[in-house]
Formats: structure tokens, C-alpha cells, sequence
């Protein structure tokens, strides 16, 4: 099963690191990193747990949120 979850990273002034919001699964930051690369990173993992988790409890995925993307011609 492919997921296309959305990832929100904005640098936090306050905290010095990256923030990571999954807006599908809420509208709090859910991790961090202190690069860029670390926050990807720390995103993926923590999708993945998230799935896991949904799928083990029997909880039903949210719907991933999606852009029609159109060019002007």
C-alpha cells in the first residue's frame, strides 16, 4: 500500500531545529531535527509508525490530502 502523506517542515526560531508537522495526522509538530536532512528523515520514521500503529490498533488511516497541480499554458 503506497501512502501520500503531506509533510509540513518550518525552521523554528525558538527551538533552533527543524519542525515537522504531518497535517494529516494533526496540526502539532509530531518530530525534529536539527537539519534539514534529519527532519526528512525523522518524518519518514515517524509516518511509518504511525501507519503501523493505525494498522495495529484497527484504526482507520486518515485520507491523504491531495493538490491538483495545474500549469498555465
Amino acid at each position: 500500500m503506497n501512502r501520500h502523506y503531506s509533510v509540513v517542515i518550518q525552521w523554528s526560531d525558538e527551538d533552533q531545529v527543524y519542525l515537522v508537522i504531518l497535517p494529516e495526522f494533526g496540526s502539532d509538530p509530531q518530530t525534529h531535527g536539527t537539519t534539514y536532512d534529519e527532519a526528512i528523515k525523522n518524518a519518514q520514521e515517524v509516518l511509518e509508525l504511525l501507519i503501523d500503529t493505525y494498522q495495529a490498533e484497527g484504526w482507520t488511516l486518515p485520507d491523504p490530502a491531495t493538490h491538483s497541480n495545474t500549469v498555465p499554458a
